[in-house]
């Protein structure tokens, strides 16, 4: 299997506010998307709580291989939310590994 473990920044110059309102409906996106791509095994998104660190929202999925997660990854609807990251991401970090 493979998790894959996405992280990411928004823009600075959304207020905090603004970010936890961005966050929290991307977070709601991507976990529909668990009804509509079949090889998604599980997903998870939170909103960051510390106010110490520097990522607004993580992701965690889990597929039973790389051509599931390849997959999702160019999925449509996978692409509709990817659009709404990009538009509001400062920075992004991601780690795959086999589980």
């Amino acid at each position: 299997m493979i998790k894959h473990i996405v992280l990411f920044k928004f823009k600075e110059l959304l207020s905090q506010d603004e970010r936890v309102g961005k966050s929290n409906n991307i977070k709601l996106s991507l976990e529909a998307l668990k009804d509509i791509i079949k090889p998604l095994r599980m997903i998870e998104a939170g909103v960051n709580i510390n106010p110490n660190e520097n990522y607004d929202l993580a992701l965690t999925t889990l597929f039973d291989n790389w051509d599931d997660l390849k997959f999702y990854a160019e999925h449509p609807e996978h692409q509709k939310v990817s659009v709404e990251i990009r538009k509001n991401m400062e920075q992004r970090a991601c780690v795959d590994y086999e589980i």
